[in-house]
């Protein structure tokens, strides 16, 4: 009987834990609304800047690689 007690205990702190996290989520993510909604009012572009991020949080060589995908694709349709 202690040993069920032990995991229901446990299975609601986990449960717990993770709705508390959920919500902390949710929080950041109206936080980065809010500083993209900013940025757009102070004139600029939000998916522009998207990718920026987006191409930041890669290392060197995989942004070096994406860089070079991206060219060979748009000189392969002219853009170039």
């Amino acid at each position: 009987m202690v040993k069920a007690s032990f995991a229901k205990d446990r299975l609601r702190g986990f449960v717990e834990r993770v709705e508390r996290l959920e919500e902390e989520k949710k929080a950041l993510a109206d936080d980065i609304k809010e500083v993209y909604a900013e940025a757009k009012g102070e004139g600029f572009d939000v998916k522009t800047l998207r990718q920026v991020i987006r191409l930041r949080k890669l290392d060197k060589a995989d942004f070096q690689e994406a860089e070079a995908m991206l060219d060979l694709y748009l000189s392969a349709l002219g853009m170039r």
